[in-house]
């Protein structure tokens, strides 16, 4: 058999440490990508618009699997912040 060091099952990105640091820098960087595509088609960023495609667009991202993968350590928590603060300068 062969030795791996992480491995992605649906979706979810498991180390063979178990942590998780893979999977939220993961989610992040998916969630930044999608900020970005929001903020280069929509010229006009009211609130009424770009709330609703945080929270379908997002929001996913950051949330899938989180009761598996709940991020705990300091550093991840602030990866994910970060995405939240920069879809609120949005506005």
């Amino acid at each position: 058999m062969e030795s791996v060091n992480e491995e992605k099952d649906l979706g979810v990105i498991i180390s063979e440490d178990l942590k998780w640091i893979k999977q939220c820098s993961a989610a992040v960087s998916k969630a930044n990508k999608i900020l970005g595509m929001i903020k280069r088609s929509f010229s006009v960023r009211s609130r009424e618009i770009v709330i609703p495609l945080y929270k379908s667009l997002v929001r996913p991202h950051l949330e899938y699997c989180t009761q598996i993968w709940n991020p705990h350590y300091i550093k991840d928590i602030k990866l994910i912040e970060g995405v939240q603060r920069r879809a609120t300068k949005l506005v």
